[in-house]
Parts: structure tokens; C-alpha cells; sequence
């Protein structure tokens, strides 16, 4: 199982200083990713800007967005931007999409939300694969839009879905998904990729989906509070008794060996890659992480 570490780019105080830091870190660590997600009203940075600096901060890790909120961008731009990014890390980049939970981020983006719909998502991806494959995709352009991915034909694609229509939307078009333990255990990852391999074979796609999953984390005596804290700053826009309850129960807080033993589990369901996402914008949590991994 290929572990990767998520930029905590929902954490107050970015600075240029800290991405450097955590850059750095990250494609220097045992890790085989750096993936970072988009939020619209939030102080976190910009999705595609932050990727094309990872992109040359960086020479090792893969790339990974989880999850780029589709139906809110222009799929001729974004397939333009992300080409761009896959070409600035030298083919480097795996692109996760989803249609995203928060209301707020399609009204700021001035997409109706009634484009909030797994057919959207669909029709952009159509779109955007003509576009990576040098189709005249604008309407009397005189050439194609470039540039093209380095990887071909595109770079991997996965969805970040849930429930039974987005799994079936899934294995129409996607390379597997990026998927999220919102508990961090592993019986909740497990049930979803029997759910997606259900999807995979009624759709009759002969090739395995890509098992990906992620979960937030937090080692140490404070690792209650700081988890908390920051699922309380993150899930701001549910009502007080829902974020109330995710707070209590989202993410991995416990001892090293704790999360070890964790990493483990997660290998033996036969995930391919988990990403941990840090509840702290301390570098030192890079660190953390890179100790228990060189144990496995």
C-alpha cells in the first residue's frame, strides 16, 4: 500500500514559507503523494495555483487533487490548467473530481446549483478528455487547446463519489477513487470498496478500480483537541448537532503505534493508496507521520 500526505490547506496561517516547508518534506519523506483539495469560501489557497507550485517544488511525489469540485469550473479551461500541470511536473499529476458538498463554493463560482449533478460531472470529464486528446473542442479556433498531458492519453482519473449512482457513474469513466474515511476505520473503507468493486463488475469493467482512500489524523496528548478543532473550523457549513457529531467521531487521534497498526489494517483490505491529511499546519506533523511508515 502506497501512503501520500494531504497539504493541510484548510489550516489558517499559509504562508509561502510553509508550503515550501512542507513541500520539501513531503518529497523527501517515505511518501509516495502530496495532494491538496479545493475550497471556494475558505482561507485556503487556490486549487490550481498551489498545484503548478507543487508542481515545481517538487520532483518525486505524484500529485494528487481530492478533489477538484468539477461542475464549478470551465472543463475547456481546467483541462488546459491541469495539462499544464501534468507537463510543469513532468507527468506527475493524478486528477481527483467531484460535485463537492458546500452549497456556498457554486454560488461564489456563479454555477447553479442545479449543475450540482453527477450527469455534469460526467459531461465535463467527456469534455475534457477531447481536449487532452487534441480535439478542436471551441467553435471556430483555429487549432486544438493546448498544451497536451505528458501522460497519455490523460493523467489518471479518479472520483470522488459516494452512494450507489455515483459508484455506477464511477466505473463509466473513472481509473478508481479517491475515496474518504471520514472515521478513520477501517470497516467504513471497507464497505465502500466492496461497494465500488459491486459497481465495477455490474458495469462490466474488466480492469480493477483504483482503492484509494484518506482519513485525518492527529498522534500525541493533544491529538483529541486538535483534531477537533480543526473538523470544527472545517465542517462549517453543517448545522450545530451534525458538526457536533463529526467532531466527536471524524479522523485518527491516537499513539504511533496506534496509527501503525492502523496503516496495516488499511493494507490488508487491499487499498492502494491512503492519504493522510494533517489537522496542524506544523511541519513537524510531516515528521510524525514519516516515523511511524519507516516502521511498517
Amino acid at each position: 500500500m502506497k501512503i501520500g500526505m494531504t497539504l493541510p490547506v484548510t489550516e489558517p496561517g499559509w504562508t509561502r514559507d510553509i508550503l515550501l516547508q512542507w513541500c520539501e518534506k513531503i518529497d523527501n519523506g517515505p511518501f509516495s503523494s502530496l495532494a491538496l483539495g479545493e475550497r471556494t469560501c475558505f482561507p485556503s489557497p487556490e486549487v490550481i495555483t498551489t498545484l503548478g507550485a507543487c508542481a515545481v517544488l517538487t520532483r518525486r511525489v505524484q500529485l494528487v487533487t481530492t478533489v477538484i469540485v468539477l461542475p464549478t469550473h470551465n472543463p475547456v479551461i481546467l483541462a488546459k490548467q491541469l495539462a499544464t500541470v501534468d507537463v510543469l511536473s513532468g507527468g506527475r499529476l493524478t486528477i481527483g473530481v467531484g460535485t463537492g458538498g458546500r452549497e456556498e463554493d457554486y454560488r461564489a463560482t456563479g454555477t447553479p446549483l442545479t449543475e450540482k449533478r453527477i450527469s455534469v460531472m460526467e459531461k465535463h470529464i467527456e469534455t475534457m478528455k477531447a481536449v487532452w486528446r487534441g480535439d478542436n473542442c471551441v467553435e471556430g479556433a483555429l487549432r486544438s487547446v493546448e498544451p497536451y498531458p505528458i501522460q497519455q492519453p490523460h493523467p489518471p482519473l479518479l472520483a470522488g463519489v459516494m452512494g450507489p449512482k455515483g459508484m455506477a457513474s464511477a466505473a463509466r469513466w473513472a481509473d478508481g477513487v479517491c475515496g474518504m474515511s471520514m472515521t478513520g476505520e477501517v470497516a467504513e473503507a471497507e464497505l465502500a470498496f466492496d461497494q465500488i468493486q459491486q459497481a465495477w463488475t455490474k458495469a462490466d469493467n474488466t480492469r480493477a478500480p483504483e482503492l484509494n482512500t484518506a482519513f485525518w489524523f492527529a498522534l500525541g496528548d493533544n491529538a483529541d483537541h486538535q483534531v477537533e478543532t480543526h473538523l470544527e473550523r472545517y465542517f462549517n457549513w453543517l448545522d450545530p448537532q451534525s458538526r457536533a457529531a463529526m467532531v466527536k467521531a471524524g479522523g485518527f487521534r491516537g499513539t504511533p503505534q496506534v496509527l501503525k497498526d492502523r496503516l496495516k489494517a488499511f493494507a490488508d483490505i487491499g487499498t492502494n493508496e491512503l492519504l493522510l491529511i494533517p489537522t496542524s499546519i506544523d511541519p513537524a506533523e510531516v515528521d510524525r507521520a514519516a516515523e511511524v511508515i519507516a516502521q511498517l
